[in-house]
């Protein structure tokens, strides 16, 4: 379609949309022959985000859009590209429809469009379950955000977003923990729906809890995305079991493992759960005594985790080697002289045993004090 049958389409396409939505259309015609592209491209984006322009994005997208896509601002041209994108018929043809967007938009002065748009063609092919093929996508948008100094926050979100999603789709729970939270440092969480928000907890808090690589919740339990978990009834026990993890609470544990079995992640885990909470238990253990008392008997370790005797000496061990402690093993004499213990969030309870520490310690230090005083009051007068 050439220039001069714009008006008749943009007439077209007022009479056809939704009654409040003809006004916005008119406006088209009139920044579309004034030029003003800047305007034009905003008025399209609140357009499209009208859930009553669904069946007419792809529409304008293709005849209207294109028509001046060189003059905007081609991270704007990939945001309209992406709702166009979602009338498509099915994934093969959001799929080409999605390359071809990345292609146009694969100049030197685009690259966080061209990202953006790579992102979104890795998500379709993650629909399509091509793994390998979103993972190229993924990668390559990944070394070009890598030689940017700064980018928008959508680019960032999108990136994360798509990458959660791979690694949950891979099982790899780590990874979608880390990749998932950095998504959600990019957004704001007031803007998802809360079904969404619950997702996102509930994902979390499932990949936290089975991953062989993360001991320490402390970020998640301290970002607003687990609040969601307290909304229904149902769901409650989950948030309640990584506060139970964080403090090592062996009986809190016990009481909800109950629930486990309502989700088959965490029922196909529940071994490697018990040996989580008895390194939680063993960590908050050290943590509560002060730095001079942390030489502990493996059978002192045996009554604060409720672990057999026979197995403390692989607890600590598999302590040490996750880096959740260090110190050293003696075999001989069956005590553990650990040195230091993993930073964590605390609750109020811990921050009162800190605090009782910090007083026992304050009053040492003035008993000390008092001592020097007195016995050395000679060498004071002299």
């Amino acid at each position: 379609m050439n220039a001069d049958a714009i008006p008749d389409f943009l007439a077209e396409q007022r009479d056809a949309a939704p009654e409040e939505l003809q006004p916005l259309v008119l406006e088209f015609e009139t920044l579309w022959e004034r030029k003003l592209w800047h305007e034009l491209t905003n008025l399209l984006i609140d357009f499209f985000n009208n859930p009553g322009s669904a069946p007419q994005r792809l529409q304008f997208y293709k005849v209207f859009v294109l028509k001046f896509a060189d003059k905007i601002n081609q991270l704007k041209l990939v945001d309209l590209a992406l709702k166009a994108a979602t009338q498509c018929r099915d994934n093969a043809e959001r799929l080409a429809f999605m390359e071809a967007v990345a292609k146009k938009v694969d100049t030197e002065d685009s690259q966080d469009a061209l990202v953006f748009a790579t992102i979104a063609v890795a998500r379709v092919r993650l629909d399509l379950e091509d793994l390998d093929g979103a993972r190229k996508d993924l990668d390559k948008a990944e070394r070009v955000l890598d030689s940017f100094d700064s980018v928008e926050t959508i680019v960032h979100a999108a990136f994360y977003g798509a990458n959660a999603d791979y690694y949950k789709t891979k099982s790899d729970f780590g990874s979608y923990y880390r990749n998932a939270l950095l998504y959600l440092a990019c957004i704001d969480i007031e803007k998802l729906n809360p079904t969404e928000r619950r997702s996102r907890a509930y994902d979390l808090s499932i990949a936290a809890l089975v991953s062989t690589s993360i001991y320490n919740f402390g970020e998640l339990l301290l970002h607003p995305i687990l609040d969601a978990l307290a909304q229904q009834e149902e769901d409650k026990w989950l948030r309640e079991l990584l506060f139970a993890f964080n403090r090592g609470d062996l009986a809190a544990y016990d009481v909800l493992a109950g629930h486990i079995n309502s989700n088959p992640l965490l029922a196909q885990h529940s071994r490697q759960l018990r040996e989580k909470i008895y390194l939680a238990a063993l960590t908050e253990a050290v943590f509560r005594r002060p730095p001079h008392d942390r030489a502990m008997t493996f059978n002192t370790i045996a009554a604060e985790t409720k672990v057999k005797p026979d197995e403390i000496e692989h607890l600590i061990m598999k302590a040490l080697s996750l880096g959740l402690l260090r110190g050293t093993i003696d075999q001989v004499d069956e005590v553990a002289h650990i040195n230091w213990v993993q930073p964590k969030v605390l609750d109020m309870t811990q921050i009162g045993n800190m605090r009782q520490r910090l007083q026992d310690w304050d009053s040492s230090v003035n008993q000390l004090g008092n001592w020097i005083e007195a016995v050395g009051q000679d060498v004071w007068a002299a």
